[in-house]
C-alpha cells in the first residue's frame, strides 16, 4: 500500500492539461475570442481575434471593416475571406506573440493566467485547426505554446516585483 509520501510524488508526476479555452470549462480567458482590448498603434482591437484577423491584409479599409466587426466571429469570417499579405507565413506567430503579451498586460487576466501554475496549455478544438492548436490528438499547438512562453515570462515578472519590493521594505 503507497504511503503518503509516494502518493504526493505520484501527484507530482501528473501533469495537469487545460485542453479546453471555453467559457464551460473555467478557461474562456484563454480564448483569442474573450474580451479584451489591445492597442496595435493607435488603434483599439476589441479582441485578440479582430486584431489578428485584422493584421492578414495591409489594405487599411479592410483593416477598420475587421476590426469594428460586432464579434470575433464575424471577425475571423472576414479574415479567411482576404488575399494574405505577401510575408503573412513569416510574421503570423510574432504578431500572435504580441497580441497575446497586449491581453495579458491586464493584471486581471494576467493573474488568472499565472492561477493555471504549470499546466500544459492546449488550444483544443474541433475544427481542423491544427497549427494554432490541436484536433483529436494531432497538432503543433502554437497557440498553446506562446500562452505558456507568455506565462513564464510574467511568473518572472511577479518573482522580480516581489523580491524588487522586499528590497524596498529592507532599506
Amino acid at each position: 500500500m503507497p504511503n503518503e509520501a509516494s502518493i504526493y510524488k505520484m501527484k507530482e508526476k501528473i501533469k495537469k492539461v487545460i485542453d479546453s479555452f471555453t467559457v464551460a470549462s473555467g478557461y474562456g480567458f484563454l480564448s483569442n475570442f474573450h474580451p479584451s482590448t489591445i492597442y496595435v498603434g493607435k488603434k483599439s482591437y476589441p479582441t485578440v481575434e479582430h486584431a489578428y484577423q485584422a493584421h492578414k491584409t495591409l489594405d487599411e479599409s479592410l483593416i477598420e471593416i475587421i476590426r469594428k466587426a460586432p464579434t470575433p466571429g464575424d471577425a475571423k469570417k472576414l479574415g479567411k475571406s482576404l488575399v494574405l499579405r505577401s510575408d503573412w507565413n513569416e510574421i503570423k506567430v510574432s504578431l500572435m506573440e504580441t497580441f497575446i503579451e497586449k491581453k495579458f498586460e491586464s493584471p486581471f487576466l494576467r493573474s488568472m493566467l499565472l492561477k493555471t501554475g504549470d499546466a500544459e496549455l492546449i488550444y483544443g478544438n474541433t475544427w481542423n485547426d491544427r497549427f494554432w492548436g490541436v484536433c483529436r490528438g494531432s497538432g503543433q499547438n502554437e497557440l498553446g505554446k506562446i500562452l505558456m512562453a507568455y506565462r513564464e515570462k510574467a511568473k518572472k515578472f511577479e518573482d522580480d516585483l516581489v523580491l524588487s519590493d522586499q528590497d524596498d521594505k529592507q532599506a
